[in-house]
């Protein structure tokens, strides 16, 4: 069956593979984005896939952009924890309180299903435990915080024809046409490409689960289309099981695809607080349809080859252009954006 569908964020790492996904399902799909980040584009600006756009920042949304949809599949957002910690107050306006609202005008309009873009980092501090959905949530840092309050305001919302379902997705990694170099995987293969250097920040003893973007964007189309009595008002950690790891496997996987390479830790390496391994195992179980495809040496390779494809140098990959934080501080201080994130004035043909 065919759905029309809106995806918020469409234009950033994950919506840029989950869109041509939909596409190629059969499924209309429009897609609403500010885009902030349309100069980070990774090769080719053609790959990303042309969709009616709204082109609209997701605090402004109104009932109108919402009617008429049998689905909202909503990502967007400030997208990690170095961004959160930017402005925490602005991470819960646009995280959280955005998050509830277009959920609330999504149940108004008749929108039957409403996918919303949750994190593992919701368990946050957790140890060395395999944690399933019913785990505590034990976030530390305003990222994780405003993902919580997000499950916490919208899962209320449930009933009367209304469907939430939480997507907790692990640490992504993978080639995106939106490519981001603030994820473990992809941030420790560039350095390796690079440098020649497995270069790890912490201490790498900190336990992280994984995922393709594929994969994250395999689980958002099986959820869409899965029956609503496996998945209505549901949450779900998407990922698998055997791909929880401690950053310093993920840093001996990167050691052994990229050739020429060694580990080496900062001068001030230290433990991570964020620690936590969870288990994958509900949603595959909910919806068969689901099977991801992709492991970390899987991933690996493919992140070098683009790497050696593109000819990525350290500036590039330690600039602004591909990790997100950057980004934001380089548009605010050339005056495109404000402290809000809005467009300024003088720019206001930007993002429009």
């Amino acid at each position: 069956m065919s759905y029309r569908v809106l995806v918020t964020g469409h234009l950033g790492y994950i919506g840029a593979v989950l869109t041509p996904m939909l596409v190629a399902r059969g499924h209309a799909v429009v897609g609403l984005d500010s885009d902030l980040f349309r100069d980070c584009t990774f090769g080719s600006a053609g790959v990303l896939a042309a969709v009616p756009h709204i082109a609209k920042d997701i605090r402004d949304v109104e009932l109108a952009d919402v009617e008429g949809f049998d689905a909202v599949l909503h990502l967007a957002g400030l997208s990690n924890d170095p961004l959160g910690d930017l402005n925490p107050e602005l991470t819960f306006e646009i995280n959280h309180q955005a998050s509830v609202r277009l959920a609330e005008l999504a149940k108004q309009a008749g929108v039957r299903r409403f996918l919303y873009a949750s994190s593992c980092s919701n368990y946050g501090a957790s140890g060395d435990d395999l944690l399933d959905e019913s785990a505590s949530f034990n976030p530390v840092t305003p990222y994780g915080i405003s993902k919580v309050r997000s499950e916490q305001g919208i899962g209320p919302l449930a009933g009367d024809g209304f469907e939430p379902v939480f997507l907790r997705a692990s640490t992504a990694y993978g080639v995106s046409p939106r490519l981001r170099f603030d994820l473990v995987l992809n941030n420790l293969t560039a350095w390796a490409f690079t440098t020649g250097q497995v270069y790890l920040k912490s201490d790498g003893t900190p336990w992280r689960p994984v995922v393709h973007v594929a994969d994250i964007a395999a689980a958002y189309v099986a959820l869409l289309e899965a029956p609503s009595e496996a998945v209505a008002g549901r949450a779900f950690n998407i990922g698998r099981t055997d791909q929880n790891f401690r950053i310093s496997e993920l840093a001996e996987v990167v050691r052994e695809t990229v050739p020429n390479c060694r580990i080496e830790y900062a001068p001030d390496a230290g433990p991570d607080k964020r620690c936590y391994r969870v288990s994958c195992d509900e949603l595959a179980r909910s919806v068969s349809a689901y099977q991801p495809m992709w492991d970390v040496r899987k991933g690996a390779v493919q992140l070098y080859q683009a790497f050696r494809s593109h000819g990525l140098k350290q500036p590039e990959f330690e600039g602004p252009t591909y990790q997100r934080l950057a980004h934001l501080k380089q548009l605010l201080s050339a005056g495109v954006v404000d402290e809000t994130l809005r467009p300024l004035s003088a720019a206001r043909g930007w993002g429009k």
